[in-house]
């Protein structure tokens, strides 16, 4: 059983900056894949970004790369998002996730590929 924890999120002016974390518990956070998504009202939850168990490999949805930046520390058992030059567009409540593979697949860009949510943090960015 894993417990993940979000933090980090609030209110920002567009071209600012945010750092979202996910505190895991469990002894097996080092070998899981961990993913950011994020739902914004009215829309479908949408994958953000993936990492695989040692941070080696990474994946990004086509509207965050350059801007975002998925990293984890194992020791600490925390996954973070970098978030650059917000837009107005990326207002959404922001979840982690961790999926038991070690290494990313097609389906890390699918929620449903996920075993482990954590409870979301609300990003909100202003024009």
């Amino acid at each position: 059983q894993v417990q993940l924890v979000d933090s980090g999120g609030g209110l920002v002016q567009a071209g600012g900056s945010l750092r979202l974390s996910c505190a895991a518990s469990g002894r097996t956070f080092s070998s899981y894949v961990m993913g950011w998504f994020r739902r914004a009202p009215g829309k479908e939850r949408e994958f953000v970004a993936a990492i695989n168990w040692c941070g080696g490999s990474t994946d990004y949805a086509d509207s965050v790369k350059g801007r975002f930046t998925i990293s984890r520390d194992n020791a600490k058992n925390t996954v973070y998002l970098q978030m650059n030059s917000l837009k107005p567009e990326d207002t959404a409540v922001y979840y982690c996730a961790a999926d038991s593979r070690a290494e990313l697949v097609y389906g890390s860009k699918w929620s449903r590929t996920y075993d482990y949510w954590g409870q979301g943090t609300q990003v909100t960015v202003s024009s």
